[in-house]
């Protein structure tokens, strides 16, 4: 049995959510009528404090229609080094959506530094591109930005003419992380921001798809940038119906997940040879002395363990992953230094 701790990107549909797809209604979703869609799309713009919400195959797909439906050609959203809208999303907004980003370092909590936004607002000049839009996410790589960093930016967003936007790709780890309801915690994060992109098929564990809430206006327009980016889809109530159950019954349970992110981060620890972050919710960064990282996702691989290596090791824990599995991981990274 492999023990998956690639992404949160690899869980699997439960029985019960199988079974969810297969009893759901279904209709032409470009043409407005799928009932199941429909539900979806009220129920997180509901849940997220907005007005309108749009179903959309992946965040990638999310987070671009989101930008290009606050920016126009020429414009410019500041954003972080290494978020997802910037670094990891294949540039789309500059070459699909012909948007400057305007890339900003991070402090090492994850957020950006006040003083850095607004110092790198473009006066209104035409030498300069026209900065519209300011873009943070959260979690960003498992860390969570603080809720009175995100007021305090946002409102300094606000203050320059800026509207602002959030990648939620995984806002229900963030939210389950600051205690209490879940529910009333990701519409507090969501409240700051004009737009939000939230992602199903992360920890919530849907096969695919994620939604852009926000204002009936924006979402109107981000519904023709959909169609041109190929996001139009026809009977995908199935697929909705798969991210309506993971809101009713995956949410909560994150928790489980950040805990055996502790457990995972505090066997690793243990080992001499290891540098581990201690994990705010569902992701351990870790490192090896003498450059060894390599050669031990190897080994992983060779017992059945599977991480990646691309910024450093990274072991993220999810819905498939139990206990006995991060007891292993435990066990497989002991035996390849023991050896």
């Amino acid at each position: 049995m492999i023990v998956d701790l690639r992404s949160d990107t690899v869980t699997r549909p439960t029985a019960a959510m199988r079974a969810a797809m297969l009893a759901a209604p279904v209709g032409d979703d470009v043409f407005d009528d799928d009932p199941t869609v429909n539900a979806l799309q009220d129920f997180i713009a509901a849940l997220l404090g907005k007005s309108a919400a749009l179903f959309m195959p992946s965040g990638t797909q999310s987070n671009l229609c989101g930008l290009m439906s606050h920016c126009g050609r020429g414009d410019e959203y500041i954003v972080g080094q290494n978020a997802h809208t910037y670094r990891y999303e294949g540039g789309g907004a500059a070459v699909l959506g012909s948007i400057q980003p305007q890339p900003l370092a991070h402090l090492p909590d994850g957020t950006l530094a006040l003083a850095d936004i607004e110092a790198a607002i473009k006066p209104d000049d035409m030498h300069f591109a026209r900065t519209r839009l300011l873009t943070l996410e959260n979690t960003l790589g498992g860390k969570v930005l603080p809720l009175s960093y995100m007021e305090a930016a946002t409102s300094l967003a606000r203050s320059h003419g800026l509207a602002t936007h959030l990648d939620g790709a995984r806002l229900f780890n963030a939210a389950v992380a600051a205690g209490g309801d879940a529910r009333v915690a990701a519409r507090a994060i969501a409240d700051h921001f004009d737009s939000v992109s939230v992602c199903f098929s992360k920890g919530l564990g849907a096969p695919v798809g994620s939604a852009l809430v926000g204002s009936t206006e924006l979402i109107c327009r981000a519904r023709r940038h959909r169609k041109m980016l190929g996001g139009g889809m026809r009977q995908v109530g199935m697929l909705a119906a798969a991210a309506a159950h993971a809101l009713d019954h995956h949410i909560d349970r994150l928790a489980d997940d950040h805990a055996l992110a502790r457990r995972l981060a505090e066997g690793l620890a243990a080992i001499p040879a290891m540098q581990v972050v201690p994990p705010q919710t569902n992701i351990v960064f870790a490192s090896v002395q003498g450059g060894r990282g390599a050669a031990l996702l190897h080994h992983l691989k060779s017992q059945g363990v599977l991480a990646t290596g691309l910024i450093g090791l990274r072991f993220v824990t999810h819905l498939d992953v139990d206990t006995a599995g991060i007891d292993r991981a435990i066990a497989a990274t002991r035996e390849f230094f023991s050896a």
